[in-house]
């Protein structure tokens, strides 16, 4: 007896049809495209996951270094001061620090300061 594929492949179809949804045109509509798509997006999204890290950090530092250089520094010895005074603050913290609370972010400054002049 011959086996056909009708429930199974309209099923495996109708999955992916669903992961494509809010894709432009044919890309959502018709199953080999929304396929090819939705690899290329699945790839896309796996090294956005990994970049998304790399383009925070390298906010957090031109906010830090924005702020350092307030505080007549820039971003290198700002950051080589904090681990002479043994301050061990992210730099998530710290960008947040310059942006909302400035003043504990001079504090902080002039003890990165004073552990350089030392």
């Amino acid at each position: 007896m011959r086996v056909k594929t009708g429930t199974v492949r309209h099923r495996r179809h109708r999955k992916l049809l669903k992961q494509a949804r809010g894709f432009y045109s044919g890309r959502r509509k018709h199953f080999r495209k929304a396929k090819e798509q939705l690899e290329r997006s699945l790839v896309y999204a796996y090294r956005d996951r990994r970049q998304k890290k790399r383009d925070f950090r390298r906010l957090w530092i031109v906010r830090i270094n924005a702020a350092a250089k307030l505080n007549d520094m820039n971003y290198s010895t700002f950051i080589h001061g904090l681990k002479l005074a043994n301050i061990e603050l992210d730099r998530k913290i710290l960008a947040d620090m310059a942006m909302n609370a400035p003043e504990a972010f001079t504090k902080i400054a002039e003890a990165s300061k004073t552990a350089l002049s030392k």
